[in-house]
């Protein structure tokens, strides 16, 4: 293993290749993860005594939250990678990240409304974790727009970084906000210091969901960093001959 040079694919003409060879394995991985994930949710799972059925949004709710926050991590931690030593991929992967990233956000956002209504009788309270959260959507619009808004994708690539990293200081908020603050939003369900106390059916669901949740952004990601390096390299000579095998 200690041959194999993969520094060679950190260069979007190896890596092109490669992203589109493993990302049909990975979305096909998500669907099956899914399938299970769900079947085991809404039909294995036992009624919670509390919740009732309302509280299978979870099976959706928590994998979503935590790609939230992962993403941006994984996003900020590519973005910093290029501004620092100023390599292409690494911004592309960082761009390609993004809107993945913000539809987790929106999906936490909008199950965690509907959770909420049932269990605390409104749509929306400015809960510190959901204000939290809401923010870190912002964040990842305006990582998007700012990109957008930049002709000169190097500058672009400079400008949305400072974005990204500056904006991860949000996410131990949101991830420690049940803690520092008086919050509605119940603790985390999961921890790694404690032994769950959700029913061992209800545990794996929710961790089958969130390995679905992972493949399924891996898939994603891996066919939209596809079309930013043909976007971003249409003039280079191997994307002009693919254009022509094609």
């Amino acid at each position: 293993m200690s041959d194999i040079r993969w520094y060679k694919f950190s260069s979007p003409q190896t890596f092109y290749p490669l992203a589109g060879a493993l990302a049909p394995w990975f979305g096909v991985a998500a669907a099956l993860f899914a399938g299970y994930g769900l079947y085991i949710s809404f039909f294995l799972a036992p009624t919670d005594f509390q919740q009732g059925e309302a509280y299978r949004i979870i099976f959706i709710h928590v994998p979503a939250a935590w790609m939230s926050m992962f993403l941006y991590l994984i996003m900020a931690g590519w973005a910093a990678i290029g501004l620092a030593w100023h390599t292409r991929l690494s911004s592309m992967m960082a761009v390609a990240i993004a809107p993945t990233g913000a539809l987790m956000t929106f999906i936490a956002l909008w199950t965690g409304a509907l959770w909420g209504k049932p269990m605390w009788g409104a749509w929306w309270v400015w809960d510190a974790r959901l204000t939290s959260e809401l923010i870190l959507l912002f964040l990842y619009l305006g990582f998007m727009f700012l990109h957008a808004a930049i002709d000169d994708p190097r500058r672009a690539d400079r400008a949305a970084a400072v974005i990204a990293i500056v904006g991860a200081i949000n996410v131990p908020i949101i991830y420690f906000s049940v803690k520092w603050w008086n919050t509605l939003h119940q603790g985390a369900s999961v921890s790694l210091t404690r032994i769950p106390t959700m029913a061992s059916t209800m545990l794996w669901g929710m961790l089958i969901m969130s390995i679905a949740f992972w493949l399924y952004a891996i898939a994603v990601v891996l066919i939209r960093v596809r079309c930013v390096i043909l976007e971003r390299e249409r003039n280079a000579d191997w994307v002009k001959q693919l254009g022509a095998d094609a």
